[in-house]
This record gives structure tokens, sequence and C-alpha cells, in this order.
């Protein structure tokens, strides 16, 4: 009896019926949460979010290593990284040489999760003010976790006002990876 991957291979068709596979490196346990969230969503992604600590431009150092190896064969490459104090150009450059998507937040990823609920378009002076905005439409919002249902009913309109904002602060492009997670 011939197996099963051999037969699908002569057909044309690929084994793996899944849409999509999508690594997410992500700079908090918010942030991995959100994707965790979104993929419960959008069947067939399988999206694997990962924290790791440090610098943007670390974050993409992070991605590259699965992407040289492609051990799990992801199809995307994704880095969600807040600006905060660090100099962005740095990860910027490196994610374009390795192939890796960036979606950055200025200054962090509570503007991402505010569009959610609102608007926000005035300069928001530092993470910790952007939580407390946050926290007029999710009272019982603290760093580190994330209620996605209380956000999944609102995922486009947060995509249609991330898009409408100008670059600088605030901004965010988690709107990017949310359109590629959804439409998989």
């Amino acid at each position: 009896m011939a197996r099963r991957e051999n037969s699908a291979r002569r057909r044309g068709t690929p084994f793996r019926t899944s849409a999509s596979r999508v690594l997410v490196v992500c700079c908090g346990q918010t942030e991995q949460a959100y994707p965790d969230g979104v993929k419960r969503l959008s069947e067939p992604v399988t999206v694997k979010a990962v924290v790791e600590v440090g610098s943007p431009e670390q974050l993409v150092r992070h991605a590259v290593k699965p992407r040289q190896n492609d051990r799990d064969g992801f199809d995307e490459y994704w880095c969600v990284v807040d600006v905060d104090e660090f100099d962005i150009d740095a990860a910027v450059a490196a994610a374009e040489v390795a192939g890796i998507s960036l979606a950055v937040s200025n200054p962090c990823f509570e503007v991402w999760l505010t569009l959610h609920f609102a608007d926000c378009t005035a300069g928001i002076a530092s993470p910790k003010a952007a939580a407390d905005k946050l926290r007029k439409h999710m009272p019982g919002y603290a760093k580190g976790t994330l209620d996605f249902a209380a956000l999944a009913g609102t995922v486009q309109k947060a995509v249609e006002r991330a898009k409408a904002l100008k670059a600088g602060n605030p901004s965010t492009d988690v709107w990017r990876l949310a359109e590629v997670l959804l439409q998989h």
C-alpha cells in the first residue's frame, strides 16, 4: 500500500493541509497573546508566537535562526517590536536583509490594542501613558496579560484605524500581521 504522502505528491497537491505557518517573535507576553488569539479566528493558519527579550534588532536576529534552518517550515517570519527607546533603523535594515517582516508600534504595542476601541492620533509620551489610555477601554488591562476575547470582534476596525495613522507617534504596523493571519 502506497504511503499517503507519496500519493499526494503524485497528484501535485501538498500533503500538509494548513494554508500557512507563521512564526511571530514578540518582545513581550502581551504581544505573544495577540497572535495566539487571532489564530483562533483564522483556520487553518498555524501560528507559533515566541517571546524574546531584547532590542528590536536582537528579535530580528532571533527570527533569522529558524529561517536559516527552516526546520519548522514556516511560510512567513514576523517580529512584533516596540519603538520605546530603541533605534528602530538597525532592526528595519536587518529585517530587510533577512526577509523578516516587522510589525512596529510607536511608542508601544498598546497603541495597537487601543485602536480596537477608538482612534488614537495624539502623541503618546511613554509606554505607561499608552497603557493608561488603553485602560480607559479595558479597565483590567495589565502589561503581560491580554484578554483577546475583548478584542476579537474589533480586529477589522483596528486595522482600518491603524491604516489611517501617519508615520510617527502614535503608529503601528501590527495591522499588516493581523491581515496576514486573517487572510490565510
